[in-house]
This record gives C-alpha cells, sequence and structure tokens, in this order.
C-alpha cells in the first residue's frame, strides 16, 4: 500500500530513509521522557527515544532552576493539604502520596548517579531543587549508558498502525535534510510536553502540544483542558518566567506607587487587568532586600532568573523593573491527556502519556506553577508509563514480529486539497495565537467571547482540514499549528463547559465556586469535540 502525502513527505510502506523497530518508542526527550526510557529498558525493553530537539538541552526543564516536590515522609501530610484549595479540590490524595513517594526515591537515585545537590555547611544535601542543565545532562548520559537509541532532531509528526492498534510513529530528521524516520513500536509513551503556543517563554518553543493531537488522532481523550490558561510573570523584555521569586516582590505604577492587589500567585489577574488598560507594571524584589541569606540561596536555586538583571546591570532587590505577562498554556496549566489507571495508560491500549503531555489534575487540581508539581510528576508519570510500556510491549508481541505498518489521514499531511489557496503553517499558527492569548479572552473568561473566539477556531479547523499544507516549506511548522489549533479548541470547549470560578479558570460571568462541579472534564474529539463530566471523579460537597 503506497501512501504520498505533499511533496517533500512521501512514505510508502516501508519506503522511510531511516527505519527503525524497538519494544518501545518515546516520544520526548525530557524528564518525562528520559525516566520512562530508562524504566522501559530496566524492565527488559528495547527502547527508541524521539525528540525534537536535542535531547538534554531542549525543553522546558533543561534551561531551567526547578524546585522539586521532593517531602521527607513526616512533612507529606502537610505539603498535600497546602496546595488542595488552591487546586479546588480536584486533586486525590493517592495520587498525591503515590507521587511522593515515587519522587523521594527516583531523587535519590539521581543522588547515587552523581548529581551535584548543594551541600549546607552541616553537610546535609539539598535535594528540594534541580539545575536543568545538570540534570538533563546526567539524564543524557544515563540513556546514552542504556545504549538506547536516540533519534535528536527528529520530530514525530504523526502516529502509525496496523490491524490491531497503534504500531508506532512517523517523522523527520530536521537536521538532515529532512529525511524521514520511522519507528515501529508494540507501545508508545508520548512525553512530548504541553503546549505554550509558541510563546517564547524560554525553552518552550518546542512545545506546541504535538503529543495531544496524535492522542487524539489514535482515539484518546483529555482532562482538565479548562485549566490551561496560565500567564507567567516576565521581565518585560525576557524569556525567563520563572516566578517563584516574585513572591518577594512588590508591585508599582510608573510613578512608583504600589498596585493594590498584585502579587506572584493569586495577584496576577490585577497585574493582567493594569497591563490590558495599558499601564506599565514594575517589580522588585524587595522583600528580600536585607536578608542576604535569602538572595544567596536564591541565586544558587535558580540562576538563570539573575542571569537576565546581571546582564542589564540591574540589581532586582535594589532596582525597579518592567514586567509583562507570557502566557504559557497547559505548560504551566494541568490539562493534558487523560490517563486512566495508576499506569498512566490512556484509553486506547499500548499508549502511554507521561510528563505535562498528561493531565496533572491527579496531584494539582485546577493550579499548578513552574517545577515543584511537576517535576514531580514528570519523574513519577515517566516511571509508571516506561514500566508499563515495557510489560504492554514485551506481552502484546512475544514473537517480536514484524508489523506492517499504515497510516490515517491526518489534518496537514493530506493526499489531496480541496482547490484553493493553501493555509501555510505560520500563517494559521499567528491566527491561532491571536485567540488565546488576549487576557480579556483566556484570562477573564465570559461565554460570550469565549463563544466568540471558539467559533474562529472551529471555523479554522474546517480550513485546515482541507489547505492546510506546506505554504511554508515546514511540515513541522505545520503539524504544530494543527496541534496549537486543536488545543485550543479543547480548553475553549472544557471553559464554556465550567460554569463557575476553580482554580485558574476564572469565568467573570461565573465567579463563584460550585461544589456539583467538583469533577473533572473529559474532552475528546477533532472535528466534533465532546466535553462531559467525568462519572469516575469525586464529588465532596
Amino acid at each position: 500500500m503506497s501512501l504520498e502525502f505533499n511533496h517533500s513527505y512521501k512514505l510508502a510502506n516501508q519506503n522511510y530513509d531511516v527505519s527503525l523497530k524497538a519494544d518501545v518508542l518515546v516520544i520526548g526527550g525530557g524528564p518525562a521522557g528520559a525516566w520512562a526510557a530508562l524504566t522501559a529498558t530496566e524492565n527488559g525493553a528495547s527502547v527508541i527515544l524521539v525528540d525534537k530537539g536535542y535531547c538534554g538541552s531542549s525543553g522546558a526543564t533543561a534551561p531551567s532552576g526547578n524546585g522539586v516536590w521532593y517531602i521527607l515522609e513526616d512533612q507529606r501530610e502537610e505539603a498535600m493539604k497546602s496546595r488542595e484549595a488552591l487546586g479546588g479540590y480536584l486533586s486525590e490524595r493517592k495520587w498525591m502520596e503515590r507521587v511522593l513517594q515515587r519522587t523521594f526515591e527516583n531523587v535519590n537515585r539521581l543522588d547515587e548517579w552523581g548529581y551535584p545537590f548543594p551541600v549546607d555547611e552541616h553537610g546535609a544535601k539539598h535535594k528540594r531543587s534541580l539545575q536543568g542543565p545538570e540534570y538533563m545532562r546526567l539524564m543524557r548520559r544515563k540513556l546514552n549508558k542504556a545504549k538506547i537509541k536516540i533519534l535528536d532532531h527528529s520530530p514525530a509528526l504523526e502516529l502509525l498502525y496496523d490491524g490491531y492498534g497503534i504500531a508506532g510513529a512517523a517523522g523527520v530528521q530536521t537536521q538532515e535534510n529532512n529525511q524521514t524516520w520511522a519507528v515501529q513500536a508494540n507501545s508508545i509513551v508520548i512525553a512530548s510536553g504541553g503546549c505554550a503556543f509558541l510563546s517564547k517563554a524560554l525553552g518552550c518553543n518546542v512545545l506546541t502540544g504535538d503529543g495531544y493531537l496524535f492522542a487524539s488522532e489514535a482515539g484518546a481523550d483529555l482532562s482538565g483542558m479548562e485549566f490551561s490558561n496560565a500567564y507567567a510573570i516576565t521581565p518585560k523584555y525576557s524569556s525567563i518566567t520563572k516566578t517563584a521569586f516574585y513572591e518577594w516582590a512588590s508591585f508599582t505604577y510608573e510613578d512608583g506607587s504600589i498596585i493594590e492587589g498584585a502579587g506572584s500567585k493569586r495577584g496576577r489577574s490585577v497585574i493582567a487587568k493594569k497591563l490590558s488598560e495599558g499601564q506599565k507594571v514594575f517589580a522588585q524584589l524587595d522583600k528580600a532586600k536585607n536578608d542576604h541569606d535569602l538572595q544567596k540561596y536564591m541565586r544558587i536555586a535558580q540562576p538563570n532568573f539573575f542571569l537576565q538583571f546581571d546582564r542589564m546591570g540591574i540589581n532586582p532587590f535594589e532596582n525597579r523593573f518592567e514586567v509583562t505577562l507570557r502566557f504559557e498554556g497547559t505548560v504551566r496549566g494541568t490539562g493534558g491527556i487523560r490517563i486512566t489507571d495508576e499506569t498512566c495508560a490512556t484509553s486506547v491500549p499500548g499508549l502511554f502519556a507521561a510528563g505535562d503531555a498528561a493531565t496533572r489534575e491527579l496531584i494539582c487540581g485546577g493550579f499548578t506553577g513552574g517545577g515543584s508539581y511537576n517535576a514531580a510528576w514528570a519523574i513519577s508519570s515517566g516511571y509508571w508509563s516506561g514500566e508499563a510500556a515495557a510489560k504492554y510491549a514485551l506481552t502484546y508481541n512475544r514473537n517480536n514480529y514484524d508489523r506492517t505498518l499504515t497510516r490515517k489521514q491526518v489534518v496537514g499531511i493530506n493526499e489531496h486539497h480541496t482547490p484553493g489557496e493553501t493555509l501555510g503553517g505560520n500563517e494559521l499558527t499567528k491566527l491561532v495565537q491571536a485567540e488565546v492569548t488576549p487576557y480579556n479572552v483566556n484570562l477573564f473568561r465570559a461565554e460570550e467571547k469565549l463563544t466568540s473566539s471558539l467559533l474562529i477556531l472551529n471555523n479554522l479547523w474546517k480550513e485546515a482540514k482541507s489547505h492546510l499544507g506546506e505554504k511554508d516549506s515546514d511540515l513541522v511548522r505545520v503539524r504544530e499549528s494543527a496541534a496549537m489549533l486543536a488545543t485550543s479548541r479543547w480548553m475553549y470547549s472544557a471553559a464554556l463547559q465550567r460554569t463557575e470560578t476553580r482554580g485558574m479558570h476564572k469565568r467573570l460571568d461565573f465567579p463563584e465556586t460550585d461544589n456539583h462541579q467538583q469533577r473533572r472534564l473529559i474532552t475528546s474529539g477533532l472535528d466534533e469535540i465532546q466535553v462531559n463530566w467525568d462519572s469516575h471523579s469525586f464529588v465532596n460537597i
């Protein structure tokens, strides 16, 4: 069976430039993907990992300082309790306990592998923070030592199938003249991260929701997509969206007067309102101005946060600096692919999800931040999905037989275009960004504006199905734009369904929390989107 799609991406059944085979394929090379690949190998599976960038230096974790939810056993009850209200009571203690224990064990493994945790004057190691460059460099070394084959700069473009279900994936190698690759695999872990809509947040421009699209095309559903309107505080001319230290900040108008109610957690909407009014907002970490020990700790914990100021000659403890809010979508949100059990399986047999590609509601509910919970979830879900994917693959195909790979018709890769002008990936990306970035649509939500934007996005989907193509000679961007478009439609469809304010989801027309909506929303479908309450999630009234 010969299938031809677009001039630069022509694939027949076995006619790929690079054809490989493994028990488990991991899509994504961040911490979740790395843990999944290592754990699958430890469970006896052969593993191939493909990364859109260079595994070890791309993604949100690699360039950043990351807090980790690493908690001693006698402190875990308080740790779980402290954030339940902020997340709208949608998290589950069972999952939180599992993640705390698995994270504790795996961070201790990092110590055994030689991660350079800082040591205090008493000789105690501090394990609640990981420096992305050192962390991911170590994980890359472990992957190489385990003889896991890594395809760098090799974005996946689609999943492949046979008569029994998912059977692999295919894509291109962007630094090898767009050579095509295909991997036959008996199970797949999607660990491709969330969706930041190419907002230029540090490390996030490879995070465009690709895994959501692949999973949905395979028949999986998503959960928590209404919790996707995360905006991070950042210096106006910077891409660094680390927000933890703004807890020590005062926010002021241009004339230096205090902006009442502005803050790094509950006061971000106040900042957004001032910015949307055209006012400038300034910040200064003046609450730590006289605490030199704290300043020293901050610089150790997140050195790249201060690098931006050092380069501009700004002392953020002494000087004010202008700030804005940069959209981070589901990367700092909690929505993602729905997982159906403790193995991080999806509703599609053989397909697993980990890290930001999977929903984090189970431990965060409807609100999270950078690092901490997300970092712990990446470690834990990566471990569980890799373990389960290996067991599934080795049980499913004991004889290791070759599978005949076929393809589905998917948006952006079409056999036949409807006559008319081609819609390019860059053009579609800008149209999607225009609907998801504005504060007055996505942060301050109300039925009228959500409905209006969703109508535009749904019409774009219809157009993309027949006209989206390689106008820009960049099929990766074409599929990224399709993924961002799909993600935006799931976000707004779920946001319209949740007629209350909970977690980061704020409805101006429904400002109160409704106890009867203390349930999760399951979103599915591509052409026609369905949003339903999860009948298995709990309600505590």
